[in-house]
């Protein structure tokens, strides 16, 4: 709006004055509009421009009229708008007075009709329950206790009167349809029914032709008798009855036109993926046979059959590299064959898209996709995995046995795979029924194979397969050797002979046998490290390399064993693991620890007893073979502990049996060992005496002439004493055994030793030089045993054949205060090889301390002995 007061209009021409300011509404609607701020803008555009500038202008009065006439004629529009603004108020008010009269008026008027509808509402009520007290009930205003519902009553009444009213038109019609089946042959009302198409009225068509079906049965038996043309025939008591149509025919007939009509429907709606249609076609076929037609008709010509169907006779792979990794036992197993595999993918795609399928287009579709899991898994599945296993057997049992476990394990993969998924139940787990179902159909598929103990049979053979054929050589080459003299020994190792004998025939006679397979035999003569013409066990070259026991062998054996034992429990039950994994036990016991262990054991033993009275040099060649005799018995005792013994455990009785077997096998090669050993040391110390045996009794009574022929004054005897029990006997003992068991053995061969050398410086006179010697010799003997692991107490008593030494060089005076430390007790020297406990307590030499006995016959031995100064010493014991 523009701004003109009276002022502004009596101004003088528009040359000396100017437009004033224009305004609208949204300068005083502004949140930063201030009244006195507005009126002082205005009150400085109020001085002419021309009076503002120059130095008179501060002289000039302020002239207020025109701004007092502006103010006073706006105040004066303000004070109408405000008196017209007012009148308007005014009005809406009494608008909005007679606006709420009005609406309490019609709230009061709706109250009274709504509680005029609830009292006759109510009245009602109270003569439809009891109309004789319906007086009372309204005089009263309170509802009568007791009485029946009479509109539910008649409500009853009434749908009761409409099934009965359907009933009797059903049956009328029921009548008029066997009229006209019975009479005429047609059934020309059901026929126009069915034409009409819709669920209901096929369902309709199905229940009266099984009611017409019943009917049938009953009043013309003679059509279902004979199924032939007859007349004049007797029917429910009425005679002279003419049928001249065979009603069974005429209803079968109608009811496969109907079912088959329904099954083409049906295929057409699952083409089309129509699952409401195919809902309504399985609910009315369901009538017919319980819906076993439309069941097998979507099961049986499933595309994913037909296609199998035509693939069903392609082969096997035939990747020679997979089969020959399948038939090396050395090899990991490859996996799965391929084209089963590739099968039980597609099945496991397949199924999870058909359950969805299934559930919408059958009512009971638990029941239909039952079907379905049956057919795949005893058709598709089961013929793949026959074909499989038919191949695996041309190859090798350890093919078979690996095809087996790897196409279980695949197989039951796709089943937990499919109780995840949950198949119709989908995203939840399947249900109890489909669950069952998988797992039933799994067991059933492989049930064949493990029947009774066929399975841990197969297992057990193919073991004893690769056990025999790693063993031939060695069980060749024992069965070879020279054997040692008949005696008790020889009955010991008897049963050891035969077991040789058995397993080497059996690897003979497999490897002759006609149905052995090319790929099998050329694994098992690998194996034996065998050609394919050496054939003829005659014509096999052996080496005692091959007589040894090889700690890798045996960790192939085990390795083996492994795999079985987990092929048996994936494939097994947990009731008859104990059971198999005993079989298993069985079999390594006999394999690794009496054929493999105890006979090598067994050859150590002759070797070492053949070798006790020897007249040359004895080879303890045979001893290193202890250490892996041991080695192995350690693998083998840990694995049967922390692996078989642990899988028994579910089985009480049969894991105290494997227990007591495991200990008996082991305690049987520990004896076996500690023959061998207890053997080496007697030849070890027959051959020590047989050379101490051998010195010249001029040996330590020398001439200054014979001193030439000895080294560093030691006898020929100690040199061949010390380096037959330092390069031989300790060399090859440290080879066969360590730790706690060298350090026995080496104690009681030093006590044995000790025994002999202690006697035997009591045979020999000895002078002046030859004490030299024999102290030289003594210190030999000592430095070599002292070389060897022995215990304290076994190294004091060594030290004590120094003090023997110092006996023959020492005056009568030093043997005078070394009588003083003697000890008391009975003469003569110990027995060898008792012990490194008993030796350290016996008699003669054999403690801590020098005997008395001992001090005198070694001091009686020296060449001064008749001395006055010895005799003196020797009066004095």
């Amino acid at each position: 709006m523009e701004r003109g007061g009276p002022g502004r209009t009596r101004s003088p021409g528009p040359g000396l004055f100017p437009k004033g300011p224009s305004f609208t509404i949204d300068d005083f609607s502004s949140k930063d509009f201030i009244v006195r701020d507005f009126v002082d803008s205005l009150s400085d555009t109020a001085f002419p421009a021309n009076r503002r500038s120059g130095p008179a202008s501060a002289s000039t009065p302020f002239d207020p009229k025109p701004l007092i006439r502006t103010f006073e004629n706006a105040l004066s529009q303000l004070g109408a708008l405000s008196e017209e603004l007012q009148e308007k108020e005014s009005e809406l008010l009494s608008q909005v007075r007679r606006a709420e009269i009005q609406h309490d008026q019609t709230l009061d008027t709706l109250g009274r009709k709504l509680d005029q509808s609830m009292a006759q509402f109510e009245a009602l009520d109270l003569t439809l329950n009891n109309p004789s007290t319906h007086s009372s009930s309204m005089n009263g205003h309170a509802r009568p206790d007791g009485g029946g519902n009479i509109a539910v009553q008649i409500g009853e009444k009434l749908e009761e009167l409409d099934r009965k009213r359907r009933k009797a038109q059903d049956a009328n019609f029921l009548i008029q349809c066997w009229t006209e089946v019975s009479e005429t042959g047609q059934l020309t009302s059901l026929e126009e029914i069915q034409k009409q198409g819709g669920a209901e009225n096929k369902v309709r068509c199905a229940v009266i032709a099984r009611q017409l079906m019943r009917i049938s049965q009953r009043l013309d038996p003679l059509s279902w008798a004979t199924g032939g043309f007859r007349a004049n025939g007797i029917t429910n008591g009425t005679t002279g009855a003419t049928r001249k149509h065979n009603t069974r025919e005429a209803l079968e007939k109608f009811c496969e036109h109907l079912e088959q009509d329904l099954l083409k429907q049906f295929n057409n709606s699952y083409r089309r993926q129509n699952f409401d249609d195919m809902m309504e076609c399985a609910k009315v076929l369901y009538d017919f046979h319980g819906g076993a037609s439309v069941i097998a008709a979507f099961v049986n010509q499933h595309q994913f059959f037909i296609d199998r169907d035509q693939l069903i006779t392609d082969e096997v792979t035939t990747d020679g590299e997979m089969w020959e990794q399948l038939a090396d036992p050395d090899s990991d197993p490859p996996g799965v064959e391929p084209s089963l595999q590739s099968l039980v993918d597609e099945v496991k795609i397949v199924m999870q898209e058909e359950s969805f399928i299934i559930k919408r287009a059958f009512p009971y579709y638990e029941t239909v996709l039952i079907k379905f899991i049956q057919r795949v898994f005893q058709q598709s599945i089961q013929q793949r995995l026959e074909m499989l296993l038919d191949k695996a057997t041309t190859i090798s049992s350890l093919a078979y046995l690996r095809s087996l476990h790897a196409s279980r394990s695949y197989i039951g993969a796709l089943v937990e795979d499919l109780k995840t998924h949950g198949l119709t139940e989908h995203p939840e787990p399947c249900s109890a029924q489909i669950s069952q179902t998988l797992d039933q159909q799994l067991e059933e598929l492989f049930i064949p194979y493990l029947l009774q103990n066929s399975y841990i049979d197969r297992e057990r053979k193919s073991l004893e397969e690769l056990y025999n054929s790693l063993l031939f050589k060695f069980t060749l080459y024992h069965s070879r050797r020279k054997k040692a003299p008949s005696g008790f020994m020889a009955a010991i190792t008897q049963q050891g002979t035969q077991l040789l004998a058995t397993a080497k025939d059996a690897y003979m006679e497999r490897l002759d046998s006609s149905d052995l397979t090319p790929t099998q035999k050329r694994m098992m003569l690998r194996v034996a490290g065998l050609q394919d013409n050496s054939s003829n066990k005659n014509e096999i070259e052996v080496s005692e390399e091959n007589g040894r026991l090889s700690v890798q062998n045996a960790k192939r054996m085990i390795a083996w064993l492994a795999e079985s034992v987990r092929r048996t429990l994936e494939m097994g039950s947990g009731s008859e693991t104990p059971k198999d994994i005993n079989v298993l036990l069985n079999l390594l016991l006999t394999s690794m620890g009496q054929v493999y262990v105890e006979t090598a054991l067994d050859a150590a033993l002759d070797t070492a007893t053949s070798q006790e009275n020897i007249k040359t040099e004895p080879d303890l060649s045979y001893l290193p073979h202890i250490k892996p005799a041991v080695t192995i018995t350690n693998l083998m005792s840990r694995f049967i502990t922390t692996v078989l013994i642990r899988l028994a455990e579910s089985n009480t009785a049969l894991r105290r049996s494997m227990e007591a077997q495991a200990k008996q096998a082991i305690e049987a090669t520990e004896r076996k060992t500690n023959a061998v050993l207890r053997s080496t040391m007697d030849v070890a110390v027959n051959w020590v005496a047989k050379i101490l045996a051998g010195q010249k009794k001029t040996d330590y009574r020398p001439r200054d002439n014979d001193l030439e022929g000895f080294v560093d004054l030691q006898t020929p005897t100690c040199q061949a004493i010390c380096t037959f029990l330092a390069s031989k006997v300790a060399t090859q003992a440290a080879l066969a055994i360590d730790g706690h068991n060298l350090e026995l053995f080496s104690s009681e061969l030093a006590l044995a030793v000790h025994s002999l050398l202690f006697e035997h410086f009591k045979k020999f006179s000895v002078n002046a030089t030859g004490g030299l010697m024999v102290t030289k010799d003594i210190a030999k003997y000592v430095s070599t045993m002292k070389e060897w692991p022995l215990t304290k107490e076994v190294q004091a008593i060594v030290e004590l054949l120094t003090e023997v030494g110092y006996l023959f060089i020492i005056g009568s005076e030093a043997l005078r205060e070394r009588s003083k430390f003697l000890s008391t007790g009975s003469g003569g020297g110990g027995g060898g090889g008792n012990g490194a406990a008993g030796g350290a307590t016996g008699g003669g030499g054999s403690g801590k301390k020098l005997q008395k006995a001992d001090f005198k016959a070694f001091v009686q031995k020296r060449e001064d002995a008749a001395t006055p100064g010895i005799q003196g010493v020797l009066a004095g014991l």
